[in-house]
Parts: C-alpha cells; structure tokens; sequence
C-alpha cells in the first residue's frame, strides 16, 4: 500500500533521506508546470528546471519546519516554488539579462489530420499567449486552477489571499482571456464564412 505524504514526511524526518525521491517523484511534474507558466511570461521558461530543482532543494532544506498543521505538503510545496520564481524574477530584472524565448508548444498527437494539429497548437499557442499577458498573481492563480486543479482554499494558501479574493482573480483573470482571445476567434470564424461562400 502506498504511503501518505504524510507518512513519508514523518519518515523522512526520523531520518530516512532516501524517501524524499518519492515526494519529487508525486509532485515534480506539476511543480515544472507550473513554474514553467509563470516564467514564460518574462521569456525565461529555459530556467524552469533549475527554479524546479531550487525548490525542491529548499523544502528538502526546510523539511523539519514544515508542519501539516499550517498547511498540505503540495500546498506548502506550490508556495516555495511561486517564492523562488518570483525571487528569480527580481533578480533578473536587476540585472537586466535578457533570455531568449524557447518557443515550446506542445506535440498534438499522432492521430490527429497535419491541419487540425497545426490548429489546435495555435490555439494552445493563443491561449498561453493571452495567460502570459496576466498580472502575476491572475495568472498564477489561473495556472493553479485550470492546470493543476487546486481548490480556491489551497490557491489561497499559496497566493496568500483569502478565498473570495481568489475567485475575483480568477474571475478577472478569465475575462481578460476571453476578451484577448474574441479577436482571433472572430477572425477564424469570418475566414471559415468566407471560404464557404467562395466554393
């Protein structure tokens, strides 16, 4: 049987180490994902992985002073990462280092028709693009809803804002998608009319 995160940090406590693979193992790939979105904005997605590893390296650090009380493991884990990025992103602006984009999209699948994968990762493209253009704290949230399906208490926690200044993030943060994206599906809908007509 599987154990808890509570469990496993109980254990890692008392001194077996070796266990806190497993917590990286759960919660690595979200933690990437989500510090991945909130760098892109700023072009510096090629640091994901380093500001990935940091974190994990700080609550490993920080282990014996997190208490279950206060807060979940993923909830205090989200917190450290948002912390580490936004440390990063002061620091950078300071220094004024300019990164290149990496251009990351990602690979529709194998089964789908050339043309209709080209469109749905512009419209993928479309969408980050407009998540990108948020004020942090919007986006953040957003990420942390849609993408990694948090409850408004737990983004709360990690925003470090009360519930219902979560939902009114998120209900501005979605607007402002929407309002950006009306262009560019206006558009799509018009050629599409357009080529109708001509056939």
């Amino acid at each position: 049987m599987e154990m808890t995160d509570s469990q496993l940090i109980r254990d890692i406590k008392e001194g077996n180490t070796e266990l806190f693979s497993e917590l990286m193992r759960r919660y690595q790939r979200k933690i990437l994902t989500f510090v991945y979105h909130m760098l892109k904005s700023s072009h510096m997605e090629l640091l994901a992985e380093d500001l990935c590893s940091e974190t994990f390296y700080k609550a490993f650090r920080g282990l014996n002073s997190f208490r279950e009380v206060d807060a979940s493991f993923s909830t205090w884990l989200y917190t450290i990462a948002r912390n580490t990025v936004l440390s990063e992103l002061r620091k950078q602006r300071t220094a004024h280092v300019p990164l290149e984009e990496s251009g990351y999209i990602p690979l529709a699948s194998s089964d789908i028709a050339p043309e209709q994968a080209m469109l749905r990762n512009e419209k993928v493209g479309k969408v980050r693009e407009a998540i990108n253009k948020l004020p942090e704290k919007q986006r953040s949230a957003l990420i942390l809803r849609e993408y990694d399906q948090l409850d408004y208490q737990e983004i709360a926690d990690i925003l470090g804002q009360s519930v219902s200044s979560v939902k009114s993030l998120l209900f501005r943060a979605r607007s402002s998608v929407k309002v950006q994206l009306e262009p560019y599906f206006y558009e799509h809908i018009y050629e599409h009319y357009e080529g109708m007509k001509s056939k």
